[in-house]
């Protein structure tokens, strides 16, 4: 297990899941990643952060019960000021949702869409850093924005984050970009174009890492989720998509390292 040392601005720093049905999710994630909890702010609504031997991974809450909105796993992207971003954000043609707001002490967050429609996070740490542990099963390795194409999408990620938004090799024959911080890599950009799924549009997708993605898939189904792409290998190392049991989308990778 590696901490996690703060979170450079522009890298995703934290992943969260607002659901129906907290104490359902919650069992399930706790069975399938070993999770364990500890409230957070309540800002939102009722709200916990998931642990791994006593680190922050990641953030699962309550949606109000009078909110119809797509269950879907958030990244939050690291800010030093979310005042500034929440104003670059509107100026470059996204649209803020929530915020900014004070999450007590933790510190301030934005919900907010790109100019495609998929939500992502803004967060300037205060307390709560983000995520305090990565490379081990359980935790958040990577993060996949699908949307109808890529260029514009990427324009926008490099203007509000700083992004260094780069194609991919033009022999792979997809619409790709790489967002990359400081030289390191922190995010993609897929664009399907017209294969973009009609009923959930534009989305970030966040993969997790497993010990056996064979057996995690397995798990996925027994806990009441549903696999959608079996396991299979991919960039990364093998990896399935699955959906929890209120439908929100997640990866399961065990990368190359591990494999």
């Amino acid at each position: 297990m590696t901490e996690a040392t703060r979170h450079t601005p522009g890298a995703p720093c934290w992943v969260s899941l607002m659901v129906h049905g907290l104490d359902a999710i919650k069992e399930f994630y706790a069975d399938l990643f070993g999770w364990e909890y500890e409230p957070g702010p309540q800002h939102l609504g009722p709200y916990v952060r998931a642990l791994l031997d006593g680190r922050e991974v990641a953030g699962l809450g309550r949606l109000p019960g009078d909110r119809h909105l797509p269950v879907a796993w958030t990244p939050y992207l690291a800010t030093e000021d979310a005042d500034a971003t929440a104003e670059s954000i509107r100026s470059c043609g996204g649209t803020i949702g929530v915020g900014p707001l004070d999450a007590g002490e933790a510190g301030r967050v934005i919900i907010g869409s790109d100019p495609g429609g998929a939500v992502f996070g803004a967060w300037q740490a205060r307390a709560h850093g983000g995520t305090a542990v990565r490379g081990t099963p359980g935790t958040p390795v990577w993060h996949e924005l699908i949307t109808r194409e890529t260029a514009s999408v990427g324009k926008f990620y490099q203007v509000v984050f700083g992004h260094d938004a780069r194609p991919a090799a033009p022999e792979d024959g997809e619409d790709r970009l790489t967002l990359s911080v400081g030289g390191r890599p922190v995010a993609s950009v897929h664009g399907l174009g017209a294969r973009l799924p009609r009923p959930r549009g534009p989305h970030w997708l966040t993969s997790f890492e497993v010990a056996d993605v064979d057996t995690a898939a397995e798990l996925v189904t027994g806990l009441g989720g549903e696999v959608l792409r079996p396991p299979a290998p991919g960039a990364a190392g093998r990896e399935a998509t699955v959906a929890d049991p209120e439908g929100a989308l997640l990866t399961l990778v065990t990368t190359a390292h591990l494999a």
